[in-house]
């Protein structure tokens, strides 16, 4: 019997974790996001994802009170500070403090009305309560049961959800640096098909959006080096193998429902 979208999802994000004889050697959390980077920019990028977002919150009012967003994986609030402008209040919901910090200060200083919930979604939904629309950037990789992830945003939004996600796993690039230097072979990495299959299985019909990010810079091999769990004097044969990649895909895809 094959395995349904949902099973085949949780199989290949399972697939994905590190050998603990890999993670025992490594020097520093390979995880762990530095929030400084990730300050909402102070002109919003004109994508696809923003358009979808401002067109859910042009839709009439289906309730009396202020109109929200409620931004899951909110990092430093990119996707929800982009759409500010037809808000009356950003909710943003991330298990890191610290991203919720970035995300707080940002908004006091654009004089954005604002809530920060700590948690994993779904866990946390209740708390997050009911938004006009929910946003949830870059997050869907994260998730391992991503059927009750759709659902729960689903069931969060009065308007509507928009969802972004890159083409494939975002650290699917980094594949053959694992070969590299640990003789370590990843296993298929999740897609945005992937994920569209999920959704139909649940009878989300979304629109889907497909565009290109514009080219960013290098990548930076002391990042990758903590990535790939090797020590800092390593730093100088990641920047070799870098070298020697093509350049991270950039193909990223909005589905709005």
């Amino acid at each position: 019997m094959q395995d349904s979208p949902s099973d085949r999802w949780r199989e290949m994000q399972e697939g994905r974790g590190l050998p603990p004889e890999i993670l025992a050697t490594a020097p520093a959390n390979p995880w762990k996001h530095d929030p400084a980077h990730f300050g909402a920019p102070e002109k919003p990028h004109d994508t696809p994802s923003r358009d979808a977002a401002l067109a859910l919150l042009g839709e009439p009012p289906t309730h009396r009170g202020p109109v929200t967003v409620l931004d899951v994986g909110c990092g430093g609030g990119s996707a929800s500070l982009a759409v500010a402008e037809q808000a009356d209040l950003l909710v943003g919901v991330d298990h890191n403090p610290g991203m919720l910090e970035v995300f707080a200060v940002d908004c006091a200083a654009r004089g954005v009305e604002h809530r920060a919930v700590l948690g994993e979604w779904p866990s946390i939904a209740d708390e997050a309560g009911i938004a006009d629309v929910v946003l949830c950037h870059h997050v869907g990789y994260n998730t391992v049961e991503f059927a009750p992830f759709l659902v729960a945003l689903t069931a969060a939004a009065r308007r509507g959800v928009v969802m972004e996600l890159t083409g494939q796993h975002p650290m699917a690039w980094l594949d053959p640096l694992w070969i590299r230097f640990h003789d370590l072979h990843r296993p298929e990495p999740a897609t945005a098909d992937d994920a569209l299959a999920v959704f139909e299985e649940l009878g989300i019909t979304p629109t889907v959006t497909r565009w290109e990010r514009p080219a960013r810079l290098p990548e930076d091999p002391v990042w990758v080096a903590r990535r790939l769990c090797l020590p800092a004097e390593r730093v100088d044969e990641v920047a070799a193998a870098l070298a020697d990649l093509r350049p991270r895909p950039r193909t990223t895809v909005t589905f709005s429902w």
